[in-house]
This record gives C-alpha cells, structure tokens and sequence, in this order.
C-alpha cells in the first residue's frame, strides 16, 4: 500500500510527545547539527521566533562542558511543546493534502522529510501517525523517507564513551513535577545498531 496523508491531517506537525520519558519532557524535532543555521535563518525569514534545544550529545569525559551535540530540537511554539513553528495555522491556506501547510516544505529537516518511519530495517511506521494507524502498513512511496533516515542514523553512530541525553523542560501542566531540564547521561548503547 502507498502511503500518502491522510486529507485534513497537520497532526505529526502538532504533537509531540514524551522521549524516552515524561523526566525528559516532550521532544522537538529532530534537528541535525548543519541543520540548526537553516532553521534559525528560515525563521528570521519568516519573522518567527524559535527554540532550538540541544537533544543528544556526546563526551569522552564525564563532565556536561565537554560535550559535542550530535543532534539539537526545535521545540514547539505552544507552552506545552506542541506545534512546529513552520506549521502555518493562520493564513488559511491549506497543503495538498487540506492540512495546514509547512512554511518551509521544500527546505524541511532530515527528520520530517523521515516521517512518517521510524526504522529501516524492517520498515516501522509510526503508529501514531493517522495513515499507519488506519492501515498499519505502507511498503510503497517511502524511498525518500528511508533514504533521510539511513542519512539521519549515520550521523548519530559514535564511539564516545559518554552518552548525554537533554530534557527540555517542556511538557503539559500536570507533568510538570516529574519533567527535569539540562543533560542526563545514559548508556551508550542507545545509537548504536
């Protein structure tokens, strides 16, 4: 089955969710390191403000000041980290699909030219997503999704002995005494095939 969106549909462009857990709050988009001056200048281009937190990092020694960010995350526009940015809700105008459009389509990051994968070996879709939720399958039309996630999983695989991992601080009202903020170190096993 072709994937394609379903019409009416913005909502991978809206949610986020907890990541790994509610202690790390709700998760931005997943922004690669080349990718963070793009954003910062699509937005100033745009007249948008931004948040662009750093998401996972490495060090070769136990100390927060030493570590090299291998991915960043843009947050949400909404208190409660929901809402990409580049989403346009206001003008009215509508994506191919009848969705609310990206502002930055043709120049998206890796991660949602990615969605709606989440692995390439075997294909996951993201059960969450409306279409595989529907159809929980879609082996045809994904070559440029698989492609961006080989290219997103390449830049991730390190050596580094310490993994690091950034809570944003972000998340719904009632969550808010579990959610922590700042660089947690986790197993080094999290990126590695």
């Amino acid at each position: 089955m072709e994937f394609s969106c379903v019409p009416d549909c913005s909502q991978c462009c809206v949610d986020r969710e907890y990541f790994p857990n509610k202690k790390f709050g709700k998760i931005g988009v997943l922004i690669m390191p080349e990718e963070k001056e793009i954003m910062e200048k699509l937005a100033k281009i745009n007249k948008l403000n931004i948040k662009i937190l750093p998401r996972i990092g490495t060090s070769e020694q136990k100390d927060t000041k030493l570590i090299k960010i291998l991915a960043y995350q843009m947050m949400g526009i909404e208190k409660n980290g929901n809402t990409c940015p580049f989403l346009d809700t206001e003008t009215g105008k509508k994506s191919p699909h009848g969705g609310f459009p990206c502002m930055i389509y043709d120049q998206r990051p890796l991660a949602c030219r990615t969605y709606p994968l989440i692995e390439e070996n075997p294909i996951t879709l993201d059960q969450k997503c409306k279409f595989c939720e529907e159809n929980k399958t879609a082996d045809k039309n994904l070559n440029s999704e698989i492609e961006s996630l080989i290219k997103i999983k390449s830049k991730m695989n390190t050596n580094a002995p310490f993994l690091w991992r950034y809570a944003t601080g972000i998340g719904e009202k009632e969550d808010e005494f579990q959610i922590r903020n700042g660089w947690f170190l986790e197993e080094n096993d999290l990126l590695k095939d």
